[in-house]
């Protein structure tokens, strides 16, 4: 077994193997952001709050190359460790999650072991040299599920990461298909969190309705595809299979907290289509579900919020995609939530499901 000493020895290594992927908007900041800024401490009526950010991007060169996977944007890849924690200091973000998005549902199975076993290994080793501010989730394959249970264990067990992270689908399958039982059985005996983030709906793509100004593929295609997979979650059973399970859904959930009363109404409706039986009407499920906090308005996060429950809310930013620099702003400028719910949200809860210490 790796030890945590055996981690941080070895950092060094992984400090070269690991990128942070940015977009065309995040260009070389001006020569007086290079000097270290103080990090931004985060109050809620006078009681200092460590902030953790569910939701934040990382890329292993190593683990693409293997599938001949090129960067986004290469000329953006971020190497450089201070400028991320200046970043995560002048939005006042103390712990980021890191996720890696798959791109590895297609590889067969020992091109997947590698895979994940490079990006894990890289992962853990990376935390270790800064212990205070990252924590990652594990990848795995999930085309290969009992690979992906073992994968899981490792992940957790051997190298002390922090839960997992799963696409939307499974090169077209519903993460709901009974073939990934296996998987959703040991990530609810390990009592971790599995982070989900959309990879688009590939089928829509392929029709060319996506197609034009507005990069739809993105704007509407990644809340759409969270939004059908958390629906046959619920309508498959499998959050019945698996009460225990612990599944944070990427940008508020998509679509579904706005519009969740529908799923309710075609139960009566509708009923001769609703063949399986459920334990409990389709939005009491939203409330053992978790969202992050990447909508745009506080409208929308008091309406989430009011749909979920704000304790089921966590931080996300995105980083380095700078869909927001405000996330901490955004929680605590939101009319209508209370001090303990605003602390919940910019990092109680999510600490709490990743083990994080106060």
């Amino acid at each position: 077994m790796t030890t945590r000493r055996e981690f941080i020895q070895s950092a060094a290594g992984a400090m070269a193997g690991i990128a942070f992927v940015g977009c065309d908007l995040l260009n070389a900041a001006p020569a007086r952001a290079q000097a270290r800024a103080r990090r931004r401490a985060v109050v809620v009526n006078g009681k200092r709050v460590k902030t953790v950010d569910i939701h934040a991007h990382c890329a292993v060169p190593a683990a693409n190359a293997l599938v001949n996977r090129t960067l986004e944007t290469p000329s953006l890849l971020k190497e450089d460790i201070p400028a991320r924690l200046r970043a995560m200091d002048a939005q006042g973000i103390d712990v980021e999650a890191l996720s890696i998005n798959p791109f590895w549902y297609k590889a067969d199975r020992d091109v997947a072991a590698k895979v994940i076993q490079i990006q894990n290994e890289a992962l853990a080793e990376f935390c270790a040299t800064n212990p205070d501010r990252f924590v990652a989730f594990a990848t795995n394959a999930l085309q290969h599920p009992d690979l992906a249970v073992q994968q899981l264990v490792d992940g957790v067990k051997k190298y002390g990461l922090r839960g997992a992270s799963v696409g939307g689908s499974v090169d077209g399958r519903e993460l709901s298909d009974p073939k990934f039982h296996p998987f959703w059985a040991k990530a609810e005996e390990l009592g971790v969190l599995v982070f989900m983030h959309p990879q688009g709906t590939a089928e829509l793509e392929a029709s060319g309705r996506l197609n034009g100004n507005g990069l739809l593929t993105n704007t509407i295609g990644n809340p759409l595809e969270t939004t059908i997979a958390l629906s046959h979650l619920i309508f498959e059973g499998t959050l019945d299979r698996f009460p225990g399970l612990k599944i944070c859904a990427a940008h508020g959930g998509g679509y579904l907290p706005s519009y969740a009363a529908r799923s309710d109404a075609i139960m009566t409706t509708f009923p001769e289509r609703c063949t399986g039986a459920l334990k409990k009407k389709p939005t009491e499920y939203l409330r053992q579900l978790y969202f992050d906090s990447i909508v745009f308005t506080a409208e929308a996060l008091r309406h989430l919020a009011a749909e979920t429950g704000a304790g089921q809310i966590v931080m996300g930013t995105d980083y380095p995609y700078p869909w927001t620099k405000t996330s901490v702003d955004h929680i605590l400028n939101t009319p209508g939530l209370s001090d303990d719910e605003r602390i919940a949200m910019l990092g109680g809860t999510a600490a709490k499901l990743l083990g994080i210490k106060g």
